[in-house]
């Protein structure tokens, strides 16, 4: 197939992108680009339909009665000042031209890609407790972050959302040097009137919550219920070393920030 054979829709409101995106069935989404384009080029994907989202009104971010909404096609820098771990988070994906093209949405579908692992900013809404709303085959529907990672596919995200409440964080990562930083691992951690969420981006093809470190509270539980791969960042003997490491710098930064 040829790139000219594509057929390519552009829509101009969220309602018109729902419409045009369907059941998802021979649909592309392409929202910042970062991902699918390198894909396109090397003729490694040749969608039927390529949905763009560029003017479809996805790209804003609300604060309204208590509850902040980010839009799927918000860029990643529009989070660099925003609330934590978040904007930590944000701040660790890849350089500046990155950070201004890749988006929230295109972050949280990335686990389709399985050549290394992406989705940096999934973690740190895990533990923010925010939910996705999207569409697809069954309709809408909203669901808890980690349970739209670990099946995206099929599905188009319209916008994530978290309550704006004050919470202790913390966040710790590891890069493999490279031109554009790819985290390799990250952990993020956020504790509100008492209860502790921990999660990591890097320990599985999509970000995971830590729950036997929620519940003890020790960084040597990390691993308990992972199953670590070798992939092109590094491989699983490695994050096995590193992820208790990760867990018990995010856990003091999150300490700290609460004397």
């Amino acid at each position: 197939m040829a790139l000219r054979d594509i057929n390519v829709v552009l829509p101009a409101s969220a309602d018109e992108a729902v419409a045009a995106f369907g059941d998802g069935d021979g649909v592309t989404v392409v929202a910042g680009g970062t991902i699918v384009m390198p894909e396109l080029v090397a003729g490694r994907l040749r969608p039927e339909r390529a949905l763009l989202l560029a003017r479809a009104g996805l790209d804003r971010i609300a604060r309204e009665n208590g509850r902040v909404t980010i839009g799927a096609a918000t860029p990643i820098s529009s989070l660099l000042d925003g609330d934590e771990p978040l904007a930590t988070a944000a701040r660790h994906v890849a350089d500046p031209e990155v950070r201004g093209q890749a988006t929230v949405g295109g972050n949280l579908c990335s686990a389709a890609s399985t050549d290394a692992p992406r989705g940096d900013l999934q973690a740190a809404l895990i533990v923010l407790g925010a939910s996705v709303r999207s569409v697809g085959k069954g309709g809408e529907r909203t669901e808890p972050v980690e349970e739209f990672v670990a099946s995206s596919a099929g599905r188009l995200a319209l916008d994530v959302s978290y309550d704006e409440e004050p919470r202790q964080t913390g966040y710790a990562a590891a890069w493999r040097p490279h031109a554009h930083h790819y985290t390799m691992l990250a952990v993020a951690a956020a504790k509100r009137d008492g209860e502790l969420r921990v999660a990591a981006t890097g320990a599985a093809p999509h970000g995971v919550r830590l729950t036997a470190v929620e519940q003890s509270g020790k960084a040597a539980d990390a691993l308990d219920g992972l199953e670590l791969r070798d992939d092109a960042l590094a491989s699983a003997w490695y994050r096995a070393k590193l992820l208790p490491r990760l867990v018990e710098r995010a856990l003091a930064n999150l300490s700290e920030e609460g004397r």
